[in-house]
């Protein structure tokens, strides 16, 4: 039997609305159309990511679950859902969907209430209605308005068991049907990663709600380890059939992994929207179907991104969403949001951050939904091998009228970035080259504005750090940009040969397994630890800054090219101990391996002199370099000049 409360009647509840009733059957059903299951923890799942599923802090006992999908709540308990994946982001839903209300749809047995609350833009939150059950199994049905959430603010529901209570089959409904249905495409990007690929593959395959929705998954396998080679291939090959497309190609990178996802979504099928995935993560699943439904919703046709959770630490969240700051044209968080909020320590309502509605500029492709009227209307990414398309392609969209919403609750676990360092490593090559390119697209500055004087700042940072080999890596992005863009597609499979060679030229660019390879630093103790105090006022800063400039005018003494003076760890490899030093190891980012940084007096003054020549250079010729990006724009991301590119460098079907 299917009730909902009597005072709901055939509007909305009202968000400062209480009511106390027993629920009955005297309204007729409100739920059309499930956006939001409401997901029990994985069973293996640690106590702090249970956190992001349920808030058990006044219950006497864990909620005891059958599936992910229903739970048992112990008497004289109250469990909360206003949890990550579980509370509704009522303002993203406001803001971006055709939708006036959202229909809570849950199914209970047992003597229980059902309360419903609301957040508003600064986190605080209120009770919004409720309903008492008792006895055997009945679906309640509470729809909610909408309207309150223009600035922010999420739904959830709290169930308070009197006797031992089951919840099951909870979800938030949308009360009409959309307009039209998305056929969803799946694009997987990998790089001798296939065990990675196929997990992320299997997630989707072993969720009966997502495959039966799933028009096609493609994976772009890039390496030399295959996809068709790995355990697990054949099961997911049996529940996908002809829907599963595995392209060997030669490695071309995210933006050429991703662009034969693409490729294959929106010329090989009939699916109106492909979902970009890493290879690298971990995904819950229904965020396919949150995804799916906010397009379904949608006013106009939008992007929808997930939002990242940490890896390494699943109850933190990681990234809510992103910009990019139009005068340095560098990529930083959306104002308004919290860096690596960690749910196992706070939770939904105890953290007012998490309550505004984020704006963004663009999503990282480790999930991101993209629309066939989109890719019609803009085009494919930019043939850039890795950094920035998905930055740049948010931009592009952006200024043809597409927007992207990072949608919280729809999510993947991925390496944060934290723990990488790709930003100094061969991979320093694309972040530069990209990130020029980007700008000379969508710059609003003439020559740039402060582009070219923060990339100044960081080559000499990187220069008095002992990284030589970023520095290089820095000059080989300006040359190429300075070519123009006439060379992007033909030079794409073989730059990352090029980046690594040139990372390889500098000691700093050779990672090397331990320091037990090397003699013990010949730094006394006493003195190292004086040279670790941190500079912490601007005069202090200053004098460090001119002592470690100074330092590196001088002649090197001898011993310290084959002795480090000092071991460091990586978080303590900072600008004020390295600018003092001749010689130092540094630990890698991931802590397997080392670098031996060596400093050189000549190698400075040359990279200096060539990094304020060419930024210089740079910034005289931005208004021709644009003119010329700009007007190489429509072939660079056009789905015939891909074609013709695939063509050129082959691939394999599986």
């Amino acid at each position: 039997m299917t009730t909902t409360a009597p005072q709901v009647g055939d509007a909305p509840v009202r968000p400062d609305a209480v009511s106390e009733p027993a629920a009955t059957d005297l309204t007729p059903d409100k739920a059309v159309t499930l956006v939001q299951r409401v997901l029990m923890p994985r069973p293996a799942d640690q106590l702090k990511v249970r956190s992001l599923y349920l808030d058990e802090a006044n219950s006497t006992a864990r909620v005891q679950q059958d599936g992910r999908h229903s739970g048992v709540i112990a008497a004289g308990s109250e469990v909360s859902f206003a949890t990550y994946f579980n509370a509704f982001p009522a303002s993203y839903w406001r803001r971006w969907s055709v939708l006036g209300s959202i229909v809570l749809r849950v199914t209970v047995s047992g003597t229980c209430r059902v309360d419903v609350y609301r957040s508003k833009a600064d986190g605080e939150s209120m009770h919004v209605t409720g309903v008492s059950h008792q006895g055997g199994e009945q679906t309640v049905e509470l729809e909610l308005d909408l309207a309150p959430f223009i600035d922010g603010g999420w739904y959830w529901f709290d169930v308070t068991a009197e006797s031992e209570t089951t919840i099951r089959e909870a979800g938030w409904y949308a009360p009409q049907a959309p307009v039209e249905e998305p056929r969803l495409a799946v694009g997987i990007c990998t790089y001798n990663r296939p065990v990675d690929a196929l997990a992320a593959a299997r997630a989707l395959v072993e969720d009966a709600a997502v495959l039966e929705r799933l028009e096609l998954v493609t994976i772009a396998d890039q390496g030399n380890n295959h996809v068709k080679d790995a355990a697990g291939y054949a099961e997911v090959k049996a529940a996908l059939g002809d829907r599963l497309h595995v392209v060997e190609q030669p490695n071309l990178g995210g933006s050429g992994g991703f662009a034969r996802t693409m490729h294959e979504a929106f010329t090989r099928s009939e699916a109106t929207h492909v979902v970009l995935l890493d290879d690298d993560i971990m995904i819950e699943s229904d965020s396919l179907l949150r995804a799916r439904a906010f397009a379904a919703y949608a006013k106009s046709p939008m992007l929808v991104g997930g939002q990242m959770l940490a890896l390494q630490n699943r109850s933190v969240l990681h990234s809510m969403g992103e910009i990019v700051d139009r005068e340095t044209f560098f990529w930083t968080n959306a104002p308004n949001t919290e860096y690596h909020h960690d749910f196992g320590k706070e939770t939904l309502r105890e953290s007012p951050d998490l309550h505004r509605r984020i704006d963004v500029d663009y999503n990282g492709w480790w999930m991101c939904l993209i629309p066939r009227t989109v890719v019609d209307r803009i085009g494919m990414p930019l043939p850039v091998f890795i950094k920035w398309d998905d930055a740049e392609y948010g931009l592009r969209a952006f200024a043809a009228g597409f927007p992207t919403a990072s949608l919280p609750g729809t999510a993947i676990w991925h390496l944060s970035w934290g723990d990488k360092d790709d930003a100094s490593d061969w991979q320093a090559y694309y972040h530069i080259r990209n990130r020029l390119i980007a700008a000379a697209l969508h710059s609003p500055h003439k020559h740039g504005g402060k582009l070219f004087r923060e990339m100044l700042k960081a080559d000499l940072k990187f220069l008095i750090n002992l990284q030589y080999s970023t520095v290089e890596l820095h000059h080989m992005a300006y040359r190429d940009f300075l070519a123009g863009p006439e060379t992007l597609f033909s030079g794409m499979p073989g730059s990352v040969v090029r980046a690594r060679e040139t990372r390889a030229t500098h000691a700093d660019g050779r990672v090397l397994p331990s320091t037990a390879d090397l003699p013990l630093p010949s730094m006394p103790t006493a003195k190292a630890v004086r040279f670790r105090r941190i500079p912490v006022n601007p005069l202090s800063i200053g004098r460090t800054l001119l002592s470690g400039l100074v330092h590196n005018a001088r002649p090197v003494d001898p011993g310290n090219m084959e002795t480090p003076q000092l071991n460091l760890a990586f978080q303590d490899a900072r600008w004020f101990l390295l600018s003092r030093l001749d010689s130092a190891t540094v630990g890698t980012a991931d802590g397997r391996g080392i670098t031996f940084r060596r400093r050189d007096p000549a190698t400075f003054r040359r990279l200096a002199a060539t990094s304020g020549r060419m930024l210089r250079r740079m910034s005289a010729e931005f208004p021709e370099l644009q003119r010329r990006y700009q007007a190489a724009a429509g072939e660079l991301t056009s789905m015939d000049r891909w074609t013709e590119a695939f063509e050129e460098w082959g691939y394999q079907r599986v």
